[in-house]
């Protein structure tokens, strides 16, 4: 009976913490799809999205200044990266290819660059320091396109080895989160024929590896990659099917090891991000969804739409950000 009463009691811990943890909206109504989105610290955040709109905000996500980057009213800012209340970059999905930084917090942007050919399309952006940062391109002529900066996004040159890409392979401009430097290298998630993670060592050559991820259709594929913990939790599917939960979600174990989660989140999920310990929270179209036990087991919390979620990168915030400027807050 003891044993039957002890169960008991951690199945009522284990309902009343999935029911505390929640994602609340903060704001919405905004005439823009917001996918980029960059968390500095529990007080500064930063998103980017169509229409040429960022916004800021210096208060945790309570209140925002909105703003439409004059000139590029027509551009989609799918990524941002912000490094304080005054210092971020945008990088534009479509043509032409741009990267733009502000130093004065949004209220004015300089053209860092600028491409007009057609065969470029960028779909994220990230930094592993300060100084040095990858933009991530789709493939032109079987080579993923790489733009890579020194001196924190003043200047941008073609990475000296950017990685192969597969017929019928690319990435998704979907969330900025594609493209990961992180826990010591540098990561891309792709889709459409393939479904693969590229690892990028710090040596010449890349590592190439295929990920149980739904693909095979250009709507399908990995969206986004996380890690943390010893572990790599890669997540996607089919936007086209966006309630199919059928291999959306994977674990990396090792270098050479990847599983299936035994219980997939609910749906397609276009972000994922690593919370603490083996905690990460992902989203996409059909909601949100949580794992406590490292990518083995997804619980839905929340089943409102949103494209991102990020953590600050100094401090515990977690925001979330959607299309018609939807702005929401992880309660853990």
């Amino acid at each position: 009976m003891k044993k039957y009463l002890f169960l008991f009691s951690v199945l009522l811990c284990i309902g009343y913490i999935s029911k505390a943890q929640h994602v609340e909206t903060l704001q919405q109504g905004k005439p823009a799809s917001i996918r980029g989105l960059s968390v500095v610290d529990d007080n500064t955040a930063w998103v980017s999205g169509s229409g040429g709109t960022i916004a800021i905000t210096n208060d945790g996500g309570k209140t925002w200044d909105w703003k439409q980057v004059k000139s590029f009213e027509k551009s989609d800012f799918r990524d941002i990266e912000a490094f304080s209340s005054k210092e971020a970059i945008i990088m534009s999905s479509g043509t032409p290819a741009l990267i733009l930084k502000t130093t004065d917090g949004g209220e004015n942007w300089q053209v860092k660059y600028k491409n007009a050919d057609t065969a470029y399309f960028f779909d994220a952006m990230d930094f592993d320091t300060p100084k040095h940062g990858l933009v991530l391109g789709d493939p032109i002529g079987g080579k993923f396109v790489l733009m890579e900066t020194n001196d924190a996004g003043e200047t941008w040159h073609p990475f000296r080895n950017p990685p192969d890409a597969l017929p019928g392979e690319a990435c998704f401009a979907a969330s900025g989160t594609c493209l990961r430097m992180s826990c010591g290298y540098t990561y891309i998630i792709t889709g459409g024929s393939a479904a693969r993670l590229l690892t990028y060592y710090g040596k010449k050559s890349w590592d190439y590896r295929t990920i149980p991820i739904a693909h095979g259709k250009p709507s399908q594929g990995g969206f986004s990659f996380a890690c943390g913990d010893n572990l790599g939790i890669m997540v996607g599917g089919d936007y086209d099917s966006p309630q199919n939960s059928d291999s959306t979600a994977g674990v990396q174990l090792t270098r050479n090891a990847f599983v299936s989660a035994n219980k997939n989140p609910a749906g397609f999920q276009s972000c994922v991000e690593h919370i603490s310990d083996r905690i990460f929270l992902s989203t996409g179209t059909p909601g949100s969804n949580l794992t406590t036990d490292g990518g083995k087991t997804w619980s839905k919390i929340d089943g409102v739409s949103y494209n991102v979620c990020r953590k600050a990168k100094h401090g515990k915030l977690v925001l979330l950000a959607g299309d018609r400027g939807r702005i929401g807050i992880f309660k853990p």
